[in-house]
């Protein structure tokens, strides 16, 4: 459902879901940050260099972030074919992003104990 409240981006007049309430962000505006942030968060974790505090930290906000979206798109309200195609996509780069996040951080784990092993 959306509320009375509109996008607190500028000059954005949607309405914002009930589901983006605390964000304040109709689902176009949420959906392009979100798209951001996993393409940031994929450049951090990229080089398997993140430490395990920070793996389980950017774990949560992957599980986090998916979570809304399937309270959005189970809400019961009308939601338009583009939309739709938009939140499985982005279901999709949550999924790669986890999963790239979690091979980036084996490979990394296995150069390290590599390298003690050898001397």
């Amino acid at each position: 459902m959306v509320t009375s409240e509109t996008c607190s981006s500028r000059g954005c007049t949607a309405g914002v879901p009930s589901e983006l309430e605390t964000e304040r962000l109709c689902f176009a505006h949420f959906a392009q940050i979100l798209e951001d942030t996993c393409v940031e968060i994929r450049r951090e974790t990229a080089p398997g260099t993140v430490s395990p505090a920070r793996r389980a930290q950017l774990a949560q906000y992957i599980a986090d972030q998916g979570e809304r979206l399937a309270r959005l798109a189970t809400s019961g309200s009308r939601i338009p074919d583009e939309a739709k195609k938009r939140i499985l996509t982005l279901f999709l780069t949550l999924m790669n992003l986890r999963e790239n996040m979690d091979r980036g951080g084996d490979a990394a784990h296995t150069r390290v104990a590599g390298r003690v092993a050898l001397r």
